[in-house]
């Protein structure tokens, strides 16, 4: 199975706002040079996609709602949604905060056959996190991934073995993996439109036209797709970046942001149970350019004061600037499993005041919302606060 969220961000917001159902919605920050994380299908009628620049969608959608992005929250209801598969089978291979493939061939003797494990899905999903989801059953990953886009949104497309290359036949070219707008270019040149054209062409000539990829694509156009679900798959590193609306020399403006972005990553790593024994900074410049820096410490960390510590050193250690700011980033990277690594005190006991600190502040977040309690130094100027 492949179990996807529609549109999760926005739908984790509407939970709270359920006035805004079926009304056009965006959420992303509202600024010039910001990007849609999330549109309501209501929003994408109008041509908004995910990673659309926010001034273009207010230009294309004008009177879409925005809602400005709760990170923290998304992670904490996405962790609820893994459980949720977990309890399914323990094969589960997440692809990203919404998405998963599950392997259910050992629960069906327990829960059914797989149209029925999967509406069961969906009702839980429903009723547990009070959000929808889209179901793609079928005997391999590649279809079972088609199959859920297919169905979207609220939906369940199963597709048997036997029916598999028939419905794939069916489809354009550009439902292959690896086939992006270029190489569809290139193979309608060549009179390839569907996939049942690619299926009917010799791999030799797909090799010529299309290099290595050319017998990966013959082999999905007929479903071969052997790849197991593989439910290890550890995140290799958590951060969050941002770029300013205009471009900064400021340092305080600098530090202030990297702060921010130091509390959302320790927050992250915190609910994944993760720890982390490198941080690494990225800067981008005026010109695009780009340079990174980190450094590994002695003891994993998960607060977001150690990791700003870093941070702010590794910033100093660049010296002068060249040219103004565009985009500033904190990476926490070799992360390791809390439950398997022994976080030694420190030698400076308010370390562990700020670690413990911050768990308070995960408490009040996941009660209060997470912009309720911040440093003093992120809260907004003029706000009477």
């Amino acid at each position: 199975m492949h179990v996807d969220m529609d549109a999760f961000f926005v739908a984790v917001e509407l939970r709270t706002r359920p006035e805004l159902r079926g009304k056009p919605v965006i959420v992303g920050f509202p600024a010039d040079r910001s990007v849609v994380l999330s549109a309501s299908y209501e929003a994408r009628a109008f041509g908004v996609k995910s990673a659309m620049p926010m001034v273009v969608a207010a230009r294309m959608c004008p009177k879409a709602v925005i809602i400005e992005p709760r990170h923290k929250l998304y992670y904490e209801v996405s962790a609820q949604l893994m459980e949720i598969f977990g309890s399914i089978t323990d094969l589960v291979e997440p692809l990203s905060v919404d998405e998963a493939f599950l392997d259910v061939g050992g629960a069906i003797r327990r829960l059914g056959p797989p149209r029925e494990i999967g509406e069961l899905i969906r009702r839980r999903v429903a009723a547990e996190l009070g959000i929808t989801a889209s179901v793609g059953i079928a005997a391999s990953k590649f279809v079972a991934k088609i199959a859920s886009t297919r169905c979207k949104p609220d939906g369940l497309l199963l597709i048997g073995p036997d029916e598999t290359v028939p419905y794939l036949h069916s489809l354009p070219v550009g439902a292959l993996w690896g086939i992006g707008a270029k190489t569809a270019d290139v193979l309608a040149r060549m009179g390839i439109r569907t996939v049942a054209d690619v299926a009917a062409t010799p791999v030799s000539s797909l090799k010529k036209m299309l290099g290595a990829t050319g017998e990966h694509v013959y082999r999905l156009s007929w479903g071969i797709d052997p790849r197991p679900v593989t439910p290890v798959r550890q995140e290799k590193s958590i951060g969050a970046e941002e770029t300013f609306a205009v471009d900064t020399g400021d340092d305080a403006l600098i530090a202030r942001e990297l702060l921010r972005l130091c509390h959302r990553t320790a927050g992250r790593l915190r609910s994944s149970g993760m720890v982390a024994r490198t941080v690494a900074l990225k800067l981008r410049y005026a010109d695009f350019s780009t340079i990174t820096r980190s450094r590994t410490v002695h003891t994993p960390v998960d607060s977001a004061q150690l990791l700003y510590a870093v941070a702010i050193q590794l910033l100093e250690s660049l010296g002068s600037r060249p040219m103004t700011v565009r985009l500033v980033g904190i990476r926490a990277e070799q992360l390791e499993d809390t439950a398997h690594t022994s976080l030694q005190l420190s030698f400076d006991r308010r370390d562990d005041n700020w670690r413990a600190a911050e768990q308070v502040l995960d408490e009040v977040s996941r009660k209060f919302g997470s912009k309720s309690v911040l440093p003093a130094s992120l809260l907004d100027s003029g706000n009477g606060s």
